[in-house]
């Protein structure tokens, strides 16, 4: 089966899972403890922090380990939340975020919070006019994603941060799309916190990481934690961290050329669309650089995504209907709503997303096979 599901996971990296190994074996010490065994450990996952860190362009002492993506963007939230720079209740984000945002802001709109949830716009972006509109005196907190995970569009982070410390509010991204993908050093330092996750970029699953503002006096959501300066509890994977590392180190030493890979496989499958382009619409961002290029979201006028998933699936290629965080609840991808989408628009999106190993006669084979799906399941 030839793989287009890199959005929702990659394969481990044959260099991470050797490093991984050796790790697991060699240091296999706890981090906190005060022998010499914990404390080869810990220096360590000292020293994959500070890789990291210089990595992304931020002080490593805002720099925590987290099992991923969805944990992070939770433990980032409440932090922010612990020590808001003013009083407030209310909370920005954007109907397209990632189901562990909506988890977190559904759980504080229970507990008293006022949520503001903003659409996209024609071409899948934030826009920044309607969130100035948005804002009141008692907002405290705006969380949007750097990376669209179903359709890959490039949120305008930089005037997204300037407004927010115009106006005082603490700002949480969710970078697991885009990182590695994009580089973020001019990106990472103007946020309160971020959040990304290592299964993304060829690492092992169940480990990430949030960065906060150092200058952030947050206090910790679990009581009494001595791992991670307190900011979450549980023994520290160090092999999955090391392996992580390895794995980013990698990929963001390749961004320019997986981008320009990436930008020709997109150009290479929206090309063999052509015999049925009166029927696919493709959602992206206006330029190319309000666009991640190994991201394709799209539906087909008449024909439901789950049908054409799993007809592709029968012929021998993995794509999407949406985030795999939120397919087993059998609900529209978020992207779909945020888009202004209509219910049976949104039962026929699809998402197929590229990786290092994807080549252009795999993206030419995928094309043709859902022409010919289309093709033959024409609207009456």
């Amino acid at each position: 089966m030839i793989y287009f599901d890199f959005a929702a996971t990659t394969p481990l990296d044959s260099e991470a899972a050797e490093v991984y190994l050796k790790v697991a074996t060699e240091f296999f010490g706890n981090s906190s403890s005060l022998h010499d065994i914990g404390g080869q450990s810990a220096a360590l996952l000292e020293n994959c922090r500070e890789e990291l860190a210089s990595l992304l362009g931020v002080d490593k002492k805002g720099l925590f380990f987290t099992s991923g993506g969805s944990e992070g963007n939770f433990l980032a939230i409440e932090a922010l939340l612990s020590a808001p720079v003013k009083i407030g209740k209310h909370i920005i984000s954007g109907m397209a975020e990632h189901s562990s945002i909506h988890g977190a802001l559904n759980r504080l709109e229970l507990a008293g919070y006022e949520i503001t949830l903003l659409p996209l716009d024609a071409s899948g972006r934030m826009d920044v006019e309607a969130l100035m509109n948005a804002i009141k005196s008692e907002t405290i907190l705006v969380a949007i994603q750097h990376v669209n995970s179903e359709i890959g569009t490039i949120q305008p982070i930089e005037a997204i941060a300037e407004i927010c410390k115009a106006n005082q509010i603490h700002f949480h991204s969710d970078i697991v799309q885009s990182f590695g993908k994009i580089d973020l050093k001019n990106i990472a330092p103007l946020v309160s916190s971020f959040s990304f996750s290592g299964h993304k970029i060829y690492g092992p699953k169940g480990i990430g990481g949030v960065y906060i503002n150092p200058l952030i006096n947050w206090n910790p959501f679990f009581p009494g934690g001595s791992h991670e300066g307190g900011f979450r509890p549980g023994t520290v994977d160090v092999p999955a961290i090391a392996a992580m590392t390895v794995a980013a180190q990698k990929i963001i030493r390749d961004i320019p050329e997986n981008q320009h890979k990436f930008s020709l496989l997109r150009q290479a499958f929206l090309e063999t669309l052509t015999p049925i382009k009166d029927r696919v619409i493709v959602y992206e961002g206006e330029e190319s650089h309000t666009q991640l290029p190994n991201i394709i979201g799209l539906r087909i006028a008449g024909i439901e995504g789950q049908w054409t998933m799993l007809e592709c699936n029968r012929l021998g290629f993995a794509i999407s209907t949406g985030s795999a965080c939120q397919v087993g609840m059998q609900s529209p991808a978020k992207v779909a709503q945020a888009l202004g989408l209509s219910n049976q628009e949104a039962k026929e999106f699809n998402r197929i997303s590229f990786g290092t190993s994807s080549t252009i006669e795999e993206v030419v084979k995928l094309g043709e096979s859902i022409v010919k799906i289309a093709q033959e399941f024409s609207p009456a």
